[in-house]
């Protein structure tokens, strides 16, 4: 026994070291032993062991007493059998008790090696089951090494999983060294010839959604939802939110007090800019939202071929595109929608151009826009209008005085004036065939609102800072950007381009 209790309690160290229990070490030790009478036997053999709590280690082999032997390991013939006890018969079950001290170093390292093995294939199950269902998950850790561009991870929960964070995975922002902590995200579990291998990121826009679950307890308790996320990591990141609460507002919650929480996650990605803005169904508001921290002057939608166009102001243009064009590409990708960015003075000279010489896209020759955003038109004249299906200013450019005396709740002198309005927004050329619009007074009324909509969205910046500053409407002054840089700083930085 004395021999035994080492052991067993080398094994019971071992089994401590990797975090199992007392049944499980047993069954693993019994594993080990039939390994080891198996090599001593000759074959697989049927043996009753017994592990007591005192560490002692009981063996019994048990064979079937038989006339010619066919398995030794399993069997035993009727005279050996009957040295041992005469009373013994054919298909009697004869035991066999062994001691563990007859094993010898290879039984024992053959036993060693079983339960080491067995280990490590639990370690690896375990590790599956526990990491397979949490993809997209923040988990943390320590660094462990870094070696030739990749990052190794010793994680909290699972210091025997093999965490790696691949260079294509990181932030390019980041540094880090041997013993300090980390976050990561889990992206995938890769099996491979040892095992499962944790394949973790830091550059992935599900480690910023992460980081402000943690930051910002609305997303936490499903009252904010973050339904669209893009980055690009190092450079920017932008985040859609909206609210279940119309008490609460999204973009208030997830700035903070004094803009609390969002530098905690701009910490954590080392300075990355971020800009939080509204979600909305409507792809024309959410693109003027998704632009930020440019100001949108007019968006046209094309819903047939999912295309944006914008027209920004002159000194908006280079802050819609961004360094490199990263503002108005992750914007697209926000949205899913293609988005064409005009200054509005390229904008007018297209325009010019497609109408002098039938250049440009026919869709875009022309910009309808609905009666109600021109000024001149009483609102029961406009009810009346709509009211037998005239809601655009391309329904009316073509109707005369006596078309619009037809219409019901319109008389002479409306129709009179209705007809002069017409005339005054359009010029007809005699040196060709068609017709151009002046729309100069009619793009001052839309400028106007877009101008409008600036100043609510300075505002709301200001304002917007509170963590409940209000309900997020549903036009395009609730567009509120976060960025950990001005937008002035940003302007001359980045150059301007079409």
């Amino acid at each position: 026994m004395s021999d035994k209790i080492p052991v067993v309690e080398a094994f019971r160290v071992m089994a401590a070291n990797k975090s199992l229990s007392e049944s499980e070490l047993h069954d693993l030790i019994r594993e080990g032993i039939h390994a080891a009478l198996a090599r001593r036997f000759g074959g697989p053999v049927e043996a009753e062991i017994d592990i007591t709590e005192d560490g002692d280690i009981e063996i019994v082999v048990l064979k079937e007493v038989i006339e010619e032997v066919e398995d030794p390991a399993r069997q035993i013939s009727l005279e050996e059998a009957r040295w041992d006890d005469p009373d013994f018969q054919v298909g009697d079950l004869m035991e066999i008790p062994v001691a563990f001290t007859d094993f010898g170093r290879n039984a024992v390292m053959a036993a060693k090696q079983r339960i080491i093995q067995s280990v490590r294939e639990g370690e690896r199950e375990k590790i599956r089951e526990e990491f397979s269902d949490k993809l997209g998950d923040l988990v943390s850790g320590e660094v462990q090494q870094v070696q030739r561009g990749k990052i190794v991870v010793m994680l909290n929960r699972a210091p025997e999983a093999e965490a790696i964070i691949p260079w294509r995975e990181q932030n390019p922002r980041e540094r880090f060294r041997q013993g300090e902590p980390i976050r990561a995200v889990l992206k995938k579990v890769e099996e491979t010839p040892r095992g499962p291998k944790l394949i973790l990121s830091r550059g992935d826009p599900a480690f910023v959604a992460n980081l402000f679950a943690i930051e910002v307890p609305e997303i936490y308790q499903g009252i904010v939802e973050i339904r669209e996320i893009v980055r690009e990591a190092g450079g920017r990141t932008k985040v859609a939110v909206s609210s279940r609460d119309e008490s609460v507002d999204p973009v208030g919650a997830c700035v903070g007090l004094k803009g609390s929480r969002v530098q905690a996650v701009v910490s954590e990605l080392s300075g990355e800019r971020i800009d939080i803005v509204p979600w909305h169904p409507d792809p024309e508001i959410f693109a003027r939202r998704a632009l930020a921290p440019a100001k949108v002057a007019k968006v046209i939608s094309d819903a047939e071929r999912h295309v944006i166009t914008a027209i920004v102001d002159e000194d908006q243009l280079s802050i819609a595109i961004g360094r490199n064009g990263q503002n108005v590409r992750l914007a697209s990708q926000l949205i899913g929608w293609q988005i064409d960015l005009y200054s509005s003075r390229d904008w007018m000279e297209r325009e010019a151009e497609s109408v002098l010489f039938g250049g440009g896209s026919e869709e875009y020759e022309f910009a309808d826009f609905p009666l109600s955003e021109l000024e001149g038109i009483s609102p029961a004249s406009l009810a009346a209008l709509e009211a037998v299906g005239v809601g655009t200013f391309f329904d009316v450019l073509d109707m005369d005085r006596e078309d619009f005396v037809q219409v019901p709740g319109i008389d002479a002198e409306e129709a009179e004036r209705l007809e002069r309005l017409i005339d005054e927004l359009t010029v007809v050329d005699e040196g060709t065939s068609g017709l151009t619009l002046d729309l100069s007074s009619a793009a001052a009324e839309i400028g106007g609102d877009g101008a409008s909509a600036e100043a609510s969205e300075e505002a709301a910046h200001e304002g917007g800072e509170g963590e409940d500053s209000g309900t997020a409407e549903d036009d395009d002054a609730s567009a509120v950007a976060v960025s950990t840089e001005g937008s002035e700083e940003e302007s001359e930085d980045e150059p301007a381009g079409d």
